[in-house]
């Protein structure tokens, strides 16, 4: 029988020569951000993607959705610091709002989506793990009562314009731009209920989800909402904003519709390791096979 120790660094040798794991040096130690864990529950999302019938635009659909495995979020959106060490080692673009940012700590504003995905790729590389931009479902599922509900509330049948015209008139009221559209310090916004800080203030948090239509009348499908060929993506905050990935500036352009947001930001995503993988897996399915012991 091989001993367990050889049994070990033979198993480690094939991992790291597959990718899955690298012992490379790295450099200069980076803490990984602070993360927030969601716990798995059933939550109420409405879908990103815009939706139009007999030419208006109606409501997307709200759905119950049941979550069945932990979402490691970032607390915090990524610091000016944080973003800095990046820029230092010329794998990030300055932002544009450097100098107006109260304090390192403060979160990075004037930062495109390409920005946000270019950190997200150096910080996988200087820790090992794997950290993406949030999707707008993830986004919605960490940020919970602080996350916007975007309906208008009108009947889908209803063809009155008027009635469109005003919902969406009182809509936009309720968007109106921040008193004080200045980046605050962290914690300046309050905390969600499942501990996600600073969602919804001042500052909009790029996504990972393309914005997309559905014309009902013509039965079409979703467009393609893959990151790699959009060019407009979801920013969330107060309310949702279709965005250009290169804008950095929001008030200079590429808000397609409505009040456009105050700051561009982002918070990151952790993914699971192979191992956290393979459990997560193993709940999924321990998860289906007591829903059915249940129903039977």
């Amino acid at each position: 029988m091989i001993p367990l120790a050889i049994v070990g660094l033979l198993s480690g040798a094939l991992v790291e020569k597959a990718g899955v794991l690298s012992f490379e040096a790295q450099g200069a130690v980076i803490v990984p951000p602070e993360l927030v864990t969601i716990a798995p529950r059933a939550f109420e999302y409405r879908e990103a993607t815009e939706y139009f019938r007999n030419g208006f635009a109606i409501d997307a659909p709200k759905r119950l959705e049941a979550v069945m495995v932990p979402l490691d979020i970032t607390k915090y959106q990524v610091s000016q610091a944080e973003y800095g060490r990046c820029v230092s080692e010329a794998a990030c673009i300055p932002s544009e709002a450097a100098a107006s940012l109260p304090d390192d700590n403060a979160p990075v504003t004037g930062v495109s989506y390409d920005d946000a995905v270019r950190y997200a790729t150096w910080l996988s590389h200087r820790t090992g793990e794997e950290w993406t931009l949030p999707t707008d479902f993830e986004l919605a599922y960490a940020a919970a009562d602080r996350f916007p509900d975007d309906a208008l509330g009108i009947d889908p049948s209803d063809r009155n314009p008027a009635k469109r015209w005003l919902a969406d008139y009182e809509r936009e009221a309720r968007r109106s731009a921040s008193i004080d559209p200045r980046p605050q310090p962290r914690g300046s916004f309050g905390v969600s209920q499942t501990g996600l800080v600073d969602f919804a203030g001042n500052i909009w948090e790029w996504t990972s989800t393309c914005s997309s239509r559905i014309d009902l009348d013509r039965a079409k499908a979703v467009e393609d909402l893959n990151p790699l060929t959009c060019g407009i993506m979801i920013a969330s905050g107060r309310h949702r904003s279709p965005m250009s990935s290169f804008v950095r500036n929001p008030r200079g352009g590429g808000c397609s519709v409505g009040t456009p947001p105050d700051n561009l930001g982002f918070r990151l995503v952790r993914r699971p390791s192979l191992l956290e993988g393979i459990a997560n897996s193993a709940r999924r399915a321990t998860a289906r096979l007591l829903a059915l012991v249940i129903e039977t």
